[in-house]
This record gives C-alpha cells, sequence and structure tokens, in this order.
C-alpha cells in the first residue's frame, strides 16, 4: 500500500481492484479503473493516485474520478512504471515510477524487453495449452533496455538519460531527484542528481569494487539539511555514510536502512554476531541502539512516528509495536497460528571459519543417548542467510529434526552480515567455498556433539541454491555426504540470470572456465549416492531445464537418481497439499537412503 505524505489516505490494489481508504474515518472506496492493478501509489499531497495496467501509467484524480493514461505502451514488449525482471529479481527494486514531492510530476521507468530473448515454460501435464511465453536474460545475453522520464500531470515529458547498464533506484524527495545506475560488470555505482526541468544529470558520488559493488535498500536518502545519506562498503565495514563521513565503524555491519526522519537515519546492521540484526540510529551527533535484546530487528521511521518488528528465539512468531510522537508504546497483537513445535536449537561458532551453525535436535532426543543421522540444511549462497537469532528460522528444520534427524544449518563464505572480504570469497567460485564450509560445519559440529550425531549417514537437502549445494555436495564430496535432496538446483549457471550470475562469475564468454567449475554437469559421472531432484515444471526463475539436462547428463553416464517433477508449481511450493506431502516424500527418500 502506499499514502500520501499527511498519512491521511491510504491506497493499495486486493485482486487487481483499486482501492482507497481515508485513515481519518476508516472509509474505503473501490475506484472505476480500466484493468487489473499493479503497484498503486498516491501523491503526496493526496489529490491523485497512479498506477499501472496493461503496460501502461495511469493517473485518477481522487477527488472527479477522471482516469487518463499518462504513458502507453508502444509494443507489447514495453512497459511504463514497472520494474523490469533483473530489477525486481536481483535489484530488490518492485517500482518503476515515483511521485514530485509536490505531487505534478513522476519519474517515470519505460522498459522494453524485445532484445531480451524468449523461453518458452511448457506445461507437460496439459499438452492441449500453448507454452507459455518468457522473456529471460540468461547469463551472457541481453538484458531488457531501460530509460526514464519525467512527466509531469500536463502532459510534458523530459528524458533522463544514463550510460550504465543497470537503474538500481530512484529517490525523489525535497531536497533531490536521484538516480543510482550500476555497470554491466556490476564493479561501478554511481549516484547522479538530476535536473527534471531539462533530465541533465549531475555525478554526486561513484562507489568502485574490482570484485563487484553491493546495492542496499533505503539508500539514497536525505537529512533535512540536505545532507546525504548511504551505505556502502569502506575499510573493511559496510558502513553508514552521512555526507562524506563514515558514522558507523568497520565493525558494524549495515544491512539497510529504514528510514530518515528529520536529522535521524534508522538502519539495521550487525556487530560481533551476525545471527543478529539489530535496530540503531544516528541523531545527529552519535550512534545509539535501538533494540537491546538478542534477535532479527526491523521497523520503519516517519513523521515522529515508528513501527518496531521484533523476532527472537525465545518467542514464538513476530512481535509488532508502534512507537508514537509522545514516546508511547503500542504493542500490536499478532493473530498468526502457532506453529505447534518444541523449538530445540543451539547457536554457535562451527569449524576452522568460525561458521554460524545452528543444530536442530528432536524434542524427545536425549543427548548421547544415540547418534542420529545426520541432515544438512542449508541455503548456503551469497546473500542467503539461514543462521538467524529467531525462531521462524528454524521451524521446518525442526520439523525434520522430529523425524529423527540431527539437522545442521550453517552459512558458509559469501552469506551476509560477516563484512565485505567475507562476501566476495565467493568470486569466480560459486562451487568449492560452499561446499567447503559445509563440510568445515559438519565436521565442527561432530567434535560438539560426539555421542548425537552419525557422521556414517549424513544426507543433506536444499532448495534452489541449496538445491545446487546439495547435489554438488553428493558428487564432489561422497565421502563425507550419503544422500541428497535437492530442489530446484541451479545446475548450468549459464541458464540463470544476468545480473546475479555474472555479479560472482563474470560474463560466461570472457570466463568460461569459471561457469564449468562452477557447474554440475562435469560431475554427472561421478554420482555414486541416492540424489533426488524435485523441480517444478512452471518454474520461471530457475527453470526446469536445469535439473532435466542434469538428469540426462546423469542417465548418460549411467547414473540412478530421482526426478520429482511438480506439475503446475513454480519456484517455490505455496500450494499447501504440494508443499505437505513433498516434505513427506523427503523424509521418506532420506530415511531409506540413510537406513534412519
Amino acid at each position: 500500500y502506499s499514502t500520501d505524505s499527511a498519512v491521511t489516505l491510504a491506497a493499495f490494489a486486493l485482486y487487481g481492484e483499486l482501492y482507497v481508504t481515508d485513515l481519518r474515518d476508516d472509509r474505503t472506496s473501490k475506484l472505476e479503473t480500466g484493468g487489473a492493478v499493479i503497484d498503486p501509489r498516491l501523491s503526496p499531497d493526496g489529490r491523485n493516485v497512479a498506477y499501472v495496467t496493461g503496460g501502461a501509467l495511469h493517473v485518477q484524480d481522487l477527488a472527479t474520478g477522471a482516469d487518463r493514461t499518462l504513458a502507453a505502451p508502444e509494443s507489447g514488449t514495453v512497459t511504463y512504471g514497472l520494474a523490469e525482471f533483473i530489477a525486481a529479481e536481483e535489484m530488490d527494486r518492485m517500482r518503476g515510477y515515483w511521485w514530485s514531492p509536490r505531487g505534478d510530476a513522476l519519474l517515470v521507468e519505460r522498459a522494453d524487453e524485445a532484445p531480451v530473448q524468449t523461453w518458452y515454460i511448457a506445461d507437460p501435464a496439459n499438452p492441449a495449452r500453448p507454452a507459455a511465453e518468457q522473456r529471460y536474460p540468461a547469463a551472457g545475453t541481453p538484458n531488457a533496455t531501460t530509460e526514464l522520464f519525467v512527466i509531469g500531470l500536463d502532459g510534458s515529458r523530459v528524458a533522463v538519460p544514463y550510460e550504465q547498464e543497470y537503474l538500481t533506484t530512484a529517490d525523489w524527495d525535497s531536497h533531490a531527484l536521484s538516480i543510482v545506475t550500476m555497470s554491466r560488470d556490476q564493479r561501478s555505482l554511481r549516484l547522479y542528481r538530476v535536473d527534471p526541468v531539462t533530465g541533465a544529470s549531475t555525478l554526486v558520488r561513484e562507489d568502485t569494487d574490482p570484485a563487484w559493488v553491493d546495492v542496499f535498500s533505503g539508500v539514497p536518502a536525505h537529512l533535512d539539511d540536505g545532507s546525504l545519506v548511504w551505505v556502502a562498503a569502506h575499510e573493511g565495514g559496510n558502513r553508514l555514510f552521512v555526507g562524506d563521513r563514515a558514522v558507523t565503524p568497520p565493525t558494524l555491519q549495515v544491512r539497510d536502512v529504514l528510514g530518515v526522519d528529520h536529522d535521524s537515519v534508522l538502519f539495521r546492521a550487525s556487530g560481533g554476531d551476525p545471527t543478529e540484526i539489530q535496530l540503531w540510529t544516528w541523531d545527529g551527533h552519535s550512534l545509539l541502539p535501538v533494540s537491546t535484546r538478542s534477535g532479527v530487528f526491523s521497523g520503519r521511521m516517519s513523521g515522529g512516528v515508528g513501527v518496531l518488528t521484533e523476532q527472537t528465539l525465545e518467542n514464538e512468531g513476530v512481535a509488532t509495536t508502534v512507537v508514537l510522537r509522545d514516546g508511547m508504546s503500542v504493542p500490536i497483537p499478532s493473530v498468526a497460528e502457532r506453529p505447534g513445535l518444541d523449538l530445540r536449537v543451539s547457536i554457535g561458532r562451527s569449524g576452522r571459519r568460525e561458521l554460524c551453525t545452528a543444530v536442530v535436535l528432536p524434542s524427545w532426543h536425549e543427548p548421547g543417548s544415540r547418534k542420529l543421522p545426520v541432515l544438512m540444511d542449508p541455503y548456503g549462497g551469497p546473500h542467503g542467510q539461514r543462521v538467524q537469532a529467531r525462531q521462524n528460522a528454524y521451524l521446518e528444520s525442526q520439523w525434520f529434526a522430529e523425524q529423527g534427524f540431527a539437522v545442521i544449518v550453517s552459512d558458509g563464505r559469501g552469506t551476509p552480515g560477516r563484512g565485505p572480504d567475507w562476501d566476495r570469497a565467493v568470486l569466480n567460485d560459486l562451487a568449492t567455498p560452499a561446499l567447503e564450509d559445509q563440510v568445515d560445519a559438519l565436521r565442527g559440529v561432530a567434535e560438539q556433539y560426539p555421542d548425537d550425531v552419525d557422521l556414517s549417514r549424513v544426507g543433506i537437502r536444499g532448495w534452489s541454491f541449496g538445491g545446487f549445494l546439495a547435489a554438488l555436495a553428493v558428487l564432489r564430496r561422497p565421502d563425507v555426504f550419503h544422500a541428497a535432496v535437492a530442489g530446484a538446483p541451479v545446475t548450468d549457471w549459464r541458464l540463470y540470470d544476468t545480473c546475479y550470475t555474472e555479479r560472482y562469475l563474470g560474463h560466461p564468454d570472457e570466463q568460461p572456465e569459471v561457469y564449468d567449475s562452477s557447474s554440475l554437469f562435469g560431475d554427472a559421472a561421478k554420482l555414486e549416492r541416492p540424489l533426488l531432484l524435485i523441480h517444478g515444471l512452471a518454474d520461471d526463475n530457475v527453470v526446469a531445464a536445469h535439473t532435466l539436462r542434469l538428469s540426462s547428463a546423469l542417465l548418460a553416464a549411467g547414473r540412478q537418481h530421482s526426478v520429482l517433477p511438480l506439475s503446475g508449481v513454480t519456484h517455490m511450493t505455496p500450494q499447501e497439499q504440494v508443499a505437505e506431502n513433498m516434505l513427506l516424500l523427503q523424509v521418506e527418500f532420506l530415511k531409506k537412503a540413510l537406513g534412519a
């Protein structure tokens, strides 16, 4: 949803319909539109609401109901006001237009997918149904072309040119119209200030890195005095900058900026313990901790009001509190269902690199009573953190533990919270460090729990990057891992998208050997352990071709394996019945393979 600047109105879409709620009297109105509504956003003055339908950007006058098209696509591959696939999938940018502070114009993205190759996602369960066409920018292939325009409510249009491949974000506040762009190789990130009248841009700062430059949410922003709020890697840490000065130490790893209110900045960061994500503020003079307990915290701050969320290992679910202008705290009760599991998790460090590791044991297990088969349950990839100081992070792992496993969750090199150098340890190799760290964590846990884990019965499961890691484990380290369940695995990085893959592995035409060493096909003949591949046939992120091609390579090498295709399922499995039965099938497979 979105609000006006006075927070008197809220606009939202529900099942493609547009609604506006007057927050002063709780009155909600449904507005008539020309089609299914995406991303409605109120103007700051509350007079208009913009939205996208059919790839066109519309603006509706709330007083008169007059609805007009501000920008219409010139062809079927063009959209106005929407983030293109790569921006939404890999840069956390979910929007494609931004209101001016006065509400008289918008900065609008025009995206054209014509250069992007077309892939076809078929539904084998329904052969009469045509395959769905999808524009997918695989590594080394063209991205969508993007342009920016300042479009006035009076119909005026001013182009805002920029040179670099990616538009990572934009912001338009009372101080500046700002855009942030990034080069295709992601080693240069530029912040520009734009003149909305002429479209001319002035470079404010450029961050460079020989590996890659990270994109952080919540910036750019400005304090009341116009000082720039920014986050960048500097002197070994991801640091908060106000103006030209880093105001956080290198030991405090800033995750993102949540809000800027007058002269204060609310942000999240991890200190000595990466499993905790704490709330902090910069008040213009000093750093102040907002959260003081162990856990994972988040929130928002605007107009002197804060909304804070808290997740801990001691309490179930998410606790939400509203902090009013007078300092009064109002808790928002949760209506979420209880998970029905008694969590039994121990978090610590494991292995030579002191990997953040969680050990999840069955609630009924008596320490030292017997050795349990082990189930490694990682994600293990860049920007994906599994080991966190909150209960919700381990519910599925606890369920697997209740089936008779000692479950180990460990975050290796490349996972967030431990600084830029740790993140960049996976440059040019997404396989070796990830696998080494899982082995390291396993052996470290075995030293800590010698009477509770059985290293002769070790399984591994994972989804997406975790699926890649699970398959990799049994292919390259069958001496350690005895069975694997690989869900929606990336098996050849040439088949994954441009932005994510090229960040870590470069361009496939320039470094083919890097892609080969991080992919699985070359290891197919090595398989000697049970492997279950699971893939949704409607997956439009990690397409089913990954699993099908690996299966073909395994078959060509005469290696026995199992494949579970999921008809009508995309990258994740939101269907309750499918998700439940898939968990049961995984347990059955692992117990049979490990003799559990």
